[in-house]
């Protein structure tokens, strides 16, 4: 399931503008501004010059001088229109780039592939440093934090479209095997524990859904399973590792790659994932996901998940 921003490539939009409004701040600061100061002086002292041979001639001075003077200076001090938005503006887009870059990032979900930990239309925050420290844009991990452990949920540029996001919850690291045999999980030869739940109702489209919680090494979760669906993944992709994972009718087995990682959805018979397109590298991790700030259509969903 692709998740997207709340604009198309909004960071590269928001660095490009905060360049653009701090260079107009910089070239304001050290360079315009001196030169209306001193076209400001050199008419102010015109004014005076004037106003002292008035004075000298003997003709007193209009009494709204010393207004007109103060006026004249701030006409004459006063940025055009384009310094003074930019001005405005640059702090301001500043800020925001720096928290969406390094602190926290919103995202969408606009598809049903981790329903029901996520729901259609759940606006999230994601945690951009838990995992590391990324120069924006780049996405180029620079200070190391912690790795992804399984159970985490996790964004991630799509690794066949590395300019589309991705959620999907980490369900193996590296070195991890992975069994998914007749819609239930091994990892490492430790049989994952599920425990059954009420069946979910998918208000879309109206339809049942099997619901288990399954335990993965420690990490509770909710599950979704269609039992119309088969076990088996229908066409796989020729992925890179592909050669690390095997599969049957009732299933696949996987070894994850030095530095990848291999997700699933949680709504395990509707999710397009690591089953289908392969393992996700640590160099495309955008963060951690952790809280339902929004949905415009169930305020209920706001609060942490996991």
């Amino acid at each position: 399931m692709s998740v997207q921003s709340l604009l198309g490539n909004f960071a590269l939009i928001l660095f490009v503008l905060m360049v653009v409004t701090g260079v107009i701040w910089f070239l304001d600061v050290f360079f315009f501004s001196k030169q209306r100061r001193a076209r400001a002086d050199a008419a102010l002292a015109e004014f005076d010059s004037r106003a002292a041979r008035l004075s000298a001639d003997g003709i007193k001075a209009d009494a709204g001088s010393a207004g007109g003077r103060a006026a004249l200076e701030s006409k004459l001090l006063k940025q055009p229109a384009w310094i003074e938005y930019s001005g405005s503006f640059f702090p301001v887009i500043a800020l925001v780039f720096f928290l969406r870059s390094f602190l926290y990032e919103p995202f969408k979900i606009p598809s049903s592939s981790m329903v029901p930990t996520l729901l259609v239309g759940d606006l999230i925050l994601v945690n951009k440093f838990t995992y590391g420290i990324r120069l924006p844009i780049v996405n180029k991990k620079v200070i190391s934090i912690n790795d992804p452990q399984r159970g985490d949920v996790m964004v991630f540029k799509y690794p066949k479209d590395m300019t589309v996001d991705y959620i999907k919850r980490v369900v193996g690291v590296p070195g991890d095997k992975i069994v998914y045999k007749n819609k239930r999980l091994t990892v490492n030869g430790e049989e994952i524990s599920y425990k059954t739940l009420p069946d979910f109702l998918d208000d879309e489209n109206l339809t049942y859904y099997k619901q288990l919680e399954e335990n993965l090494t420690g990490v509770d979760h909710k599950i979704l399973n269609d039992e119309r669906a088969p076990s088996f993944v229908p066409n796989p992709d020729n992925f890179p590792h592909r050669e690390l994972c095997s599969y049957n009718a009732e299933g696949f087995a996987c070894t994850v790659p030095p530095g990848e990682y291999f997700m699933m959805g949680d709504n395990r018979d509707n999710s397009l994932d690591s089953r289908y397109w392969g393992f996700v590298p640590d160099q495309n991790i955008v963060g951690k996901a952790f809280f339902v700030w929004m949905n415009l259509g169930n305020l209920k969903r706001i609060g942490a998940f996991h």
